[in-house]
């Protein structure tokens, strides 16, 4: 493996090896406490344009599982203290360095990501290079952003997903490239499933005649996706809404909210979270750099709670019959979304 540098905007540079493909590139530094899961790390749209960086000091004990040979990294880049190079799993069928090569994404191993981990908790995320020379701009480094992240990773064309068994709702889906089990979990609970692609307009989906909207996850910065705000701003109160981490997000701004980017995220399937209805505590999947600033939405009340900083994870709106949460849905969500779609009935 050949050197290779991680030059952070606030100028510290950080020497490790190679893997993966054999190239520069740059991107917003973040990382994740995932203990596992790498491949729905690498897989997950939410991380374009960011250099994943794994708390976690082993990875890819497992190798890369077949059915995920062909999902695409949206990711600039990858960050690990050891990769596995002769990982044991009945399913490998690679290692994530064939992945990341086929893939055209640059990784670096061997620096320390408990020091990396530290900086970004202190100081926030941060543009940052994987280079092969130390040496670089810093101030045009400092200048990078990551943009129209949405582009890149909406569904750009309409598809139908029948419902398992008897189908109880019919169910449109803005997805604004969620990368999650969304829509096979809302097949299984009886939805039949319109996926209507990014630029769909307040008409198309009303002429769809959904029982129920799904505004989904997605990467970037949300108040950037300013016609897809005003879409679901011309749907709210037509049509029961649920919504989910960017979906939640420009579901706010929809509502006349306000969000504000957190220092360094939630990124992780770890992330707890109480449910204010119950008490109980949620531990959730969550990969996100911005927060709804909770008091600023007019008519909303806060259902969710993060526990470690107390920004907000959940909002009912009752005027338009519409729930969202920041973090990555379960079953239990899905199901309150068929209460609200039920007041059809």
């Amino acid at each position: 493996m050949s050197k290779a540098y991680l030059i952070l905007a606030n100028g510290r540079v950080f020497e490790g090896e190679r893997f993966g493909a054999e190239k520069d590139s740059t991107g917003e530094l973040v990382f994740t406490t995932t203990a596992g899961a790498y491949v729905e790390t690498l897989t997950d749209p939410c991380y374009c344009g960011q250099i994943i960086m794994q708390t976690f000091p082993l990875i890819g004990n497992y190798g890369w599982i077949g059915e995920s040979d062909a999902s695409v990294c949206h990711a600039a880049g990858y960050v690990v203290r050891d990769w596995c190079d002769a990982p044991s799993n009945f399913r490998c069928s690679g290692d994530i360095d064939s992945y990341l090569k086929a893939q055209g994404v640059p990784g670096l191993c061997g620096v320390d990501t408990r020091e990396l981990t530290q900086i970004i908790r202190e100081e926030g995320v941060m543009p940052a290079v994987i280079s092969s020379n130390p040496d670089v701009d810093i101030d045009a480094l400092r200048a990078f952003a990551v943009k129209d992240a949405v582009s890149r990773t909406a569904v750009t064309t309409a598809d139908i997903y029948p419902a398992e068994g008897e189908a109880k709702y019919s169910v449109a889906v803005l997805d604004y490239g969620c990368g999650s089990s969304v829509i096979p979990t809302l097949c299984a609970l009886g939805c039949q499933v319109r996926v209507l692609p990014r630029g769909a307009s307040a008409e198309d989906i009303l002429a769809a005649a959904p029982d129920g909207l799904v505004i989904t996850d997605g990467p970037g910065a949300p108040a950037e996706n300013t016609a897809d705000i005003e879409t679901i701003k011309a749907v709210a109160g037509k049509v029961p809404m649920f919504a989910f981490g960017l979906g939640h997000q420009m579901l706010a701004l929809a509502m006349g909210g306000t969000v504000s980017k957190l220092k360094f995220g939630h990124r992780g399937a770890n992330q707890p979270v109480r449910d204010n209805a119950t008490g109980k505590i949620l531990i959730t999947n969550q990969n996100h750099g911005w927060a709804v600033d909770a008091d600023s939405v007019i008519g909303a009340a806060v259902s969710h709670i993060n526990i470690n900083d107390s920004t907000c994870e959940g909002l009912v709106y009752d005027n338009i019959r519409a729930i969202s949460v920041q973090f990555k849905p379960e079953k239990a969500q899905l199901e309150q979304f068929f209460a609200v779609m039920g007041g059809n009935d």
